[in-house]
């Protein structure tokens, strides 16, 4: 639209220093009052038709039109000597720019009252936790040759396991030399991370994709009163799903995630990310656009096949780290190993009759 925008101007100038008989040889230059002969004006393309009409004539005026006012007269938006060129609404914009980087200092704390059943990578010692240390692992071994801080965690339908994993996830990387670790449910349609961790869900990333709410307001970190705080948890920070939003596909569209990921990121070492399943909604998909990989999520014995396919069919414009397979009933290796009891190898399985 700017090129046929530019050449409806080109034509427009020929025709008024035509009508003048002052044609230069050289092409004009559009100057705005008041400003030097080298500075040129820069068009900004726009969107509606733009409508024949002739030139603008002071009154009481009978000579032909400038080149110059004609390019006022087409756009009575034109700012007057010592006026900004800024247009309207840019600078109410510009004042609800976040800042480039978040203060960890300033972040508010919140009593939090972790339901333990649901969160074994608090655990020292256990099968659990053993398995998210390995997941946890992998994901540093594909952090050293790839780009990876942020990690949406998503599945192809509900009651796979996803914000379990997400969770735990999250805390086993917190764990990890204290890393700064930053926590964000983005289920907004059903939030449920808020309810694991025991923290409240009175504004969250619904609110902020809305607009209804400043950043700070939306992050939380823990505090159990008096008690000290479990490891994993006192580096962990939380953004909530927040208000329940039917339209959750049209807020995880916007910039804001963008901004929000962009904003937050200098100040953590990983930032997890719980999601909608991406085969019934846009929401996770959405999402996953500002992050860095998406982990997939499958229940042992109940995912299809044609399910997980689905859920990488969804996601295929994002970067695929993996499956994690939930609900195994017999783990890759069972025995005292995983219960700290001794390092003896596992129990042999007794062998099936042939019968």
């Amino acid at each position: 639209m700017s090129k046929i925008y530019e050449a409806l101007l080109r034509a427009e100038r020929d025709r008024v220093e035509a009508s003048t008989e002052t044609l230069t040889g050289e092409e004009a230059t559009a100057v705005l009052p008041g400003e030097q002969t080298s500075t040129r004006w820069q068009v900004a393309p726009v969107s509606e038709t733009i409508l024949e009409r002739p030139a603008y004539r002071p009154t009481g005026s009978s000579s032909p039109a400038s080149a110059d006012a004609v390019l006022a007269d087409r756009h009575p938006r034109n700012p007057a000597p010592g006026e900004s060129r800024v247009l309207p609404g840019v600078a109410q914009a510009a004042k609800s720019v976040e800042p480039a980087s978040i203060d960890l200092r300033q972040v508010p704390t919140r009593t939090w009252t972790p339901v333990f059943a649901q969160l074994p990578s608090l655990e020292e010692r256990g099968s659990g936790v053993e398995q998210f240390r390995s997941l946890r692992s992998r994901m540093f071994e594909f952090r050293d040759l790839n780009k990876l801080k942020s990690v949406l965690v998503s599945s192809g339908l509900p009651q796979e396991g996803k914000s379990f994993i997400t969770a735990n996830l999250a805390i086993s990387f917190s764990k990890h030399k204290a890393s700064r670790v930053l926590l964000i449910d983005g289920d907004m349609r059903r939030s449920s991370l808020h309810k694991m961790l025991g923290a409240p869900n009175d504004v969250g990333l619904s609110d902020y994709l809305a607009g209804k709410v400043p950043l700070l307001e939306v992050i939380q970190r823990a505090s159990t009163g008096e008690k000290a705080l479990p490891p994993g948890l006192a580096s962990l920070t939380f953004i909530s799903g927040g208000t329940e939003a039917q339209n959750a596909a049209d807020l995880s569209g916007n910039h804001r995630f963008d901004q929000l990921i962009a904003t937050l990121a200098p100040s953590f070492d990983w930032i997890v990310v719980d999601s909608s399943p991406v085969n019934l909604v846009a929401d996770g998909v959405n999402l996953a656009r500002a992050c860095d990989g998406v982990l997939l999520v499958a229940r042992g014995g109940s995912t299809k096949y044609e399910t997980a396919q689905r859920a990488l069919l969804e996601l295929k414009a994002s970067r695929i780290l993996g499956f994690v397979l939930n609900a195994v009933k017999r783990p890759p290796v069972t025995g005292g190993y995983y219960g700290y009891d001794s390092y003896d190898p596992p129990k042999r399985e007794p062998e099936l009759s042939a019968e």
